[in-house]
């Protein structure tokens, strides 16, 4: 169902281990965030996940998904506008792509830097390389680089702001080589040792010449820059790129950028000054990765009011403008946040990106606060909308991720451009197709958001199995062995396989939907273990000398659980939903009796699911509603509206993020109760 150039298989990965001495010394620390305070992510090199759940997906991300994006792009003609710069011909061919099109080749230079960072497998830097090598020949004299914009034929630069995405661009291209310098050996000498590193230090200095003050005082209509600008400069340690962040930052929300038809200032973010707003609003991309900035900018400047204000941001948007799946974003003719509690759906929009965003800012708040509101936002976005994007083997994506759908999709193009949003069924390239590189670079970085350090405190922040060997201050190591089938069931059992001569915290984290967890520790360093201790959500709390052998288990509920919404959302009234652990579970046709009709089903709460394989199981009632009068509209005056409850039958649920995936289907995550 894919094109022939992504059609073959990939060989298989370097096996766990052997990942060469030079890229294992370079990577040790390699993250996509690190703030300059004394709590960090683990490093790709310090965090290994290598079997369940998501080592299945990190494995078909590498060996399929980053060539399908590679060849998708290459076939498009995307990459060749590289070269086209680089010649000179831009004039003599239409330029295809959107303007936008150079961030997806930059988002997948740095998910190949990650992946070769992760694994040192060979293949992908030489990828990188090659891909590299035809960006960096594109690059004006002054540093500019952009392939829509300013050569032959085009038009000028910065001219369209609002719409141009050139300084979004320069974001990614920036991002891209953060992960180089700090997977490779590049970053003792980065301007010297990698052309795409120079690259991004010419590109990010001519920003600052352009939009310093008193020079082009305004800011792109999409946030990217930032982010970009404010990491370059924790690799690089240049103050002046976090001070152009900051600028841009406050220049936000002041109604600079002119306005595209039928969407007011707030699509940009331009409506209110970051630190006024009390709430994410307008396209749900644009406000998340102007939110990540935020919080880098602040962290960095040790600006407590600005940090203030996006924690506020993320409280009021997470209590009244989230999906249950932790997706964002519930309009689709602006891609962007609804009213408060306007959250339907069959129509709810949850862009793939929009959920690998909100991840970017809870992580850093993560990180900057310690709450551990926001692991569990992390935990419920990455399982149900990051995990629910690709296809299994990885060469289709969900764009938009629903939580209805009303009729089995059936209008993919299985060898051509979809559009972005409609169809219900995964698609294999979009006319817009920012979320197959997102997912790519996210998966690919995904062992560093496992767990934090913050001096002699170790915290496992989300479940995998998988080896962690952690720089303590001093030199130490602290050695641990994660072992478990999470989310399949609850129990997480860490064995202490290197531990350092003095007392160390090891925390491990109880999400807020667990209650009844319990933990069991050793009484001391190698002094056998005690009894379970029951546990609240939160972080679970050891410290001690630990011994080589110590283990902490950590047993987690997994029974399905019904969850209700609040009544203030309009559109899920009368409805309730089940979710397992971390996982929301959905009802597809695909379960139900022959001939039954998705929509004549009512779960009955009165009998509590039941677990099936990593899903549950539900009594629902099969009985079409009664029919309105002919001719007239769909209301009756029967009181609640339905006719006899049906005959009453058990079905499957299945985890969301694997709707689809037998094929077209109807499918609803919230089933009516009457």
């Amino acid at each position: 169902m894919t094109h022939t150039h992504a059609a073959s298989a990939a060989p298989p990965p370097p096996p766990p281990g052997t990942v060469p001495d030079e890229v294992r010394a370079a990577g040790r620390l390699a993250r996509p965030v690190a703030p300059a305070t004394s709590r960090r992510g683990a490093g790709l090199g310090e965090a290994r996940i290598d079997g369940g759940f998501w080592a299945n997906l990190l494995e078909v991300n590498a060996h399929a998904t980053l060539r399908h994006c590679r060849d998708w792009m290459e076939r498009l003609g995307w990459i060749a506008n590289f070269d086209h710069v680089a010649a000179g011909t831009t004039a003599d061919a239409e330029r295809p792509g959107w303007q936008f099109s150079d961030s997806e080749v930059y988002k997948l230079l740095e998910a190949l830097a990650w992946e070769h960072g992760r694994t040192g497998d060979a293949r992908a830097d030489a990828m990188f390389e090659a891909l590299a090598a035809r960006v960096v020949a594109a690059q004006d004299d002054d540093g500019y680089l952009n392939t829509c914009y300013g050569h032959a034929g085009q038009p000028a630069r910065y001219t369209d702001l609002s719409a141009g995405h050139e300084l979004y661009c320069t974001g990614h291209l920036l991002q891209a080589a953060v992960a180089r310098i700090r997977t490779t050996t590049a970053a003792a000498e980065p301007a010297v040792a990698d052309p795409l590193v120079t690259a991004a230090i010419r590109a990010a200095d001519h920003v600052c010449r352009e939009f310093r003050p008193g020079a082009r005082e305004q800011v792109c209509g999409h946030p990217e820059i930032e982010v970009g600008l404010a990491e370059l400069g924790r690799a690089l340690g240049e103050p002046r790129y976090t001070a152009q962040a900051a600028l841009f930052v406050e220049r936000r929300g002041r109604g600079t950028l002119a306005p595209i038809a039928l969407l007011g200032p707030q699509y940009f973010q331009d409506d209110v000054p970051v630190r006024d707003a009390d709430v994410w609003r307008g396209h749900a991309v644009r406000a998340l990765y102007l939110a990540a900035a935020a919080v880098d900018v602040a962290v960095d400047t040790d600006d407590a009011g600005l940090l203030a204000a996006v924690e506020r941001q993320w409280t009021r948007s997470v209590e009244r403008r989230t999906h249950l799946t932790g997706g964002m974003g519930s309009r689709h003719q602006d891609e962007g946040f609804g009213d408060d509690w306007e959250l339907p759906a069959d129509r709810a929009y949850c862009e793939t990106c929009a959920g690998i965003a909100s991840v970017m800012v809870s992580w850093r708040l993560l990180l900057a606060t310690d709450d551990v509101r926001y692991a569990d936002l992390i935990e419920r976005t990455l399982y149900n909308v990051v995990a629910t994007s690709p296809r299994a083997d990885g060469r289709a994506f969900f764009y938009a991720n629903p939580l209805q759908q009303r009729t089995p999709g059936g209008d993919l193009l299985p060898d051509e451009v979809n559009p972005r949003a409609e169809g219900g069924v995964r698609a294999p390239w979009f006319d817009v197709s920012c979320c197959p590189t997102n997912v790519a670079r996210t998966l690919a970085s995904l062992p560093a958001y496992t767990a934090t350090v913050d001096g002699d405190v170790v915290t496992l922040a989300q479940y995998a199995p998988g080896h962690l060997r952690i720089a303590l201050d001093g030199g130490s190591t602290l050695g641990l062995r994660v072992t478990t089938r999470y989310p399949a069931d609850g129990h997480v059992h860490v064995e202490v396989t290197a531990a350092p001569a003095r007392p160390v915290t090891l925390r491990l984290r109880v999400p807020h939907w667990a209650g009844g967890a319990s933990c069991t520790a050793p009484r001391a360093a190698g002094a056998g273990h005690g009894d379970p201790q029951p546990v609240q959500p939160g972080w679970a709390e050891v410290r001690r000398g630990f011994a080589v052998g110590d283990a902490v288990t950590l047993d987690l509920p997994s029974a399905p659980r019904l969850t209700w919404p609040d009544p203030r959302v309009d559109a899920l009234r009368g409805t309730v939903a089940v979710e397992r652990g971390p996982l929301v579970l959905c009802l597809e046709s695909h379960d139900l009796p022959d001939g039954a009709d998705l929509a004549d089903a009512r779960l009955d709460p009165s009998a509590p699911p039941a677990a099936h394989d990593d899903g549950a199981t539900a009594r629902v009632h099969l009985a079409p509603p009664p029919r309105p009068p002919e001719g007239r509209p769909p209301f009756t005056t029967e009181p609640g509206g339905t006719g006899p409850a049906g005959a009453a039958t058990d079905v499957v649920l299945i985890p969301y993020h694997r709707w689809a995936e037998r094929g077209p289907a109807a499918m609803r995550v919230f089933v009516p109760t009457r």
